[in-house]
């Protein structure tokens, strides 16, 4: 699975706090389904529920939330692009720790395609990348700001799979 690690780095470049003390980034994947045809192929889909969880945060949450999007509309364009996927397939827990930092906690629903070819005895896998998204927001860089105040800069997340 490629999109765990992508994410977790795509956050912390992205976001100052993170930046300082990756440490307080924890991913888990959990629920995990294999999902196979039983064909003659072996190509399968991993599906699993994304736990990502920021802990003593004391920035802006929008810092968090907008670089997420942003690397979903790449990696899992639906969960933005379908309505029935978009309604549950992100969802959020704040624990207000005290007045100057939370502990945040994502759920994110994804999918990861894994293409299995056969020449021979020989098997290869590739990790199959989303379709590339519509270029709306189509700059290679991005600053967030509320009001005059920097809250996160990121380049755009590469559509392409590890392999």
């Amino acid at each position: 699975m490629y999109k765990p690690n992508s994410l977790r780095k795509h956050l912390t470049a992205a976001n100052p706090d993170l930046k300082r003390d990756p440490d307080k980034l924890l991913v888990f994947a959990d629920e995990g389904r294999l999902i196979a045809t039983g064909t003659h192929s072996r190509s399968f889909e991993y599906a699993y529920k994304l736990n990502v969880i920021i802990t003593d945060f004391g920035g802006d949450e929008d810092a968090l939330m907008v670089p997420l999007l942003d690397w979903l509309a790449h990696h899992q364009p639906d969960l933005l692009n379908n309505p029935d996927k978009r309604e549950r397939g992100i969802r959020f827990i704040v624990d207000f720790n005290n007045h100057s930092s939370v502990d945040i906690s994502l759920e994110i629903e994804l999918t990861e395609r894994v293409i299995v070819q056969q020449d021979k005895s020989k098997l290869t896998i590739q990790h199959a990348a989303e379709p590339e998204p519509a270029p709306n927001y189509s700059a290679d860089y991005w600053q967030l700001y509320k009001g005059n105040t920097l809250l996160a800069e990121w380049a755009t997340p590469d559509s392409q799979a590890n392999t």
